[in-house]
């Protein structure tokens, strides 16, 4: 069993004693520039267990007292576990379906995934890889988190392109009642989730329609490739996160050159993996905010540099809006595939260079309400096929990083199982 790099794990889930509803919280990485939406979760979980006392929202990740916030967490954790809120379930997967905030399902399977078997890097051959690219500089505050910390929690997605659901969808007609671990309701728009436990039969047919997937010859024949490393496991959201979890694991083997860490917790990570062509995955642009900058001479000068047009001159474009007014620009000097790629490899520079900040926002809207809190600028980018999301990554490598997001921030995953991190 277990022929590819995603296993089944001791998962820790919270017993009847717990409210789902309070436990259950968004991605740590949603929302990171409107903080009342996370003031609003603490006043929902106020005084209950909760899995925000486990995480860390982005929104604070460079704030001052960020020290003092993960130490808070790790209390919790050991707390939590002190106090047998969990109950623990060995060598599980968890068959997960999500109605979304626009009632839409989305299936998946959370379990844990082989850290030898993923390579952030970009032009990586590994099982797992990464779909964008990966800042190494935000990976240092969050190993922080990581380092002292007893349990993990995951808000990764992984995609498997299985256009014949083959491995997940059939999952709905083994599972009973008898098996449910979780069902309630999501916070702020968030829709409603349920879990169920799989038996060892339902593992053991996870695994064989995942190693079909993973057949060398039937992949190089469905991307039209020639003796190509498999690509099975693409990063779809957490990002970041999975890429933490890995070099935390690679500092720990480093640290310890003498010890066999192959059964190591801290090997894999927790995930949940989803079918590519699931109708509840929606990708989208992630839009650009732009902000403490001369917005005058950065757009002169990315006017310059791209050579930007409101004529269509070109296939890539961006929609700026400054000062109130909102121009469709075109982009008449690539630097990427993609629109996203010229428009952040020039805003990478011009940030080095110059200062400002940049955020990376889900919505038209709230980018451009944004842009005109912070007297900055929203850029609003085109969204990218998902059919062309593994033959991409295949032949070319990482995205430019935040090149999509799959779907609205409410739909992102909510926090619901955790594992034992250490020894």
């Amino acid at each position: 069993m277990n022929s590819t790099a995603f296993h089944s794990a001791d998962m820790l889930i919270p017993n009847n004693t717990v409210d789902m509803s309070k436990w259950a919280v968004i991605a740590c990485d949603q929302y990171t520039a409107e903080p009342e939406y996370w003031q609003e979760v603490e006043k929902i979980t106020d005084g209950a267990p909760t899995s925000l006392n486990l995480i860390l929202p982005e929104l604070y990740l460079e704030q001052e007292g960020v020290a003092d916030r993960i130490s808070a967490i790790h209390k919790s954790m050991d707390s939590y576990l002190a106090d047998g809120i969990f109950t623990e379930y060995k060598d599980a997967m968890v068959y997960v379906e999500r109605i979304q905030g626009n009632g839409i399902l989305r299936q998946g399977i959370v379990g844990a995934i082989d850290l030898e078997k993923y390579d952030f890097s970009k032009g990586s051959s590994s099982e797992v890889r990464a779909t964008e690219a990966t800042v190494i500089e935000r990976i240092p505050p969050r190993i922080k988190i990581r380092q002292g910390a007893p349990l993990e929690l995951p808000h990764i997605m992984i995609l498997i392109d299985d256009p014949d659901n083959t491995v997940i969808e059939p999952l709905a007609e083994s599972v009973s009642d008898d098996s449910k671990v979780y069902d309630c309701g999501l916070m702020q728009n968030g829709g409603s989730i349920k879990g169920w436990i799989l038996d060892k039969s339902a593992q053991e047919k996870v695994d064989a329609a995942l190693s079909a997937l993973s057949d060398p010859e039937a992949f190089c024949k469905k991307y039209n490739l020639e003796n190509s490393p498999v690509l099975l496991y693409a990063m779809g959201d957490g990002n970041h996160s999975l890429a933490t979890a890995k070099e935390f694991y690679e500092q720990l083997k480093k640290a310890n050159p003498d010890k066999d860490l192959s059964a190591h917790p801290a090997r894999f990570a927790l995930a949940e993996i989803v079918n590519l062509h699931s109708d509840a995955l929606k990708f989208e642009a992630i839009h650009r905010l732009v902000f403490d900058v001369d917005c005058d001479k950065l757009m002169a000068e990315m006017t310059e540099a791209l050579a930007l047009s409101e004529t269509e001159t070109s296939d890539q474009y961006v929609i700026c809006t400054c000062g109130g007014v909102e121009k469709k620009l075109y982009i008449g000097k690539k630097s990427s595939n993609l629109s996203v790629g010229s428009l952040q490899n020039f805003l990478d520079g011009y940030l080095r260079e110059n200062g400002g900040k940049i955020d990376y926002i889900h919505g038209s809207d709230t980018v451009k309400a944004l842009a005109a809190k912070h007297n900055g600028l929203s850029f609003v980018l085109p969204d990218m096929d998902k059919s062309q999301l593994f033959p991409t990554v295949i032949k070319d490598g990482a995205l430019p990083r935040k090149t999509f997001s799959m779907g609205h921030a409410e739909d992102k995953r909510f926090y619901i199982e955790a594992r034992r991190i250490t020894e």
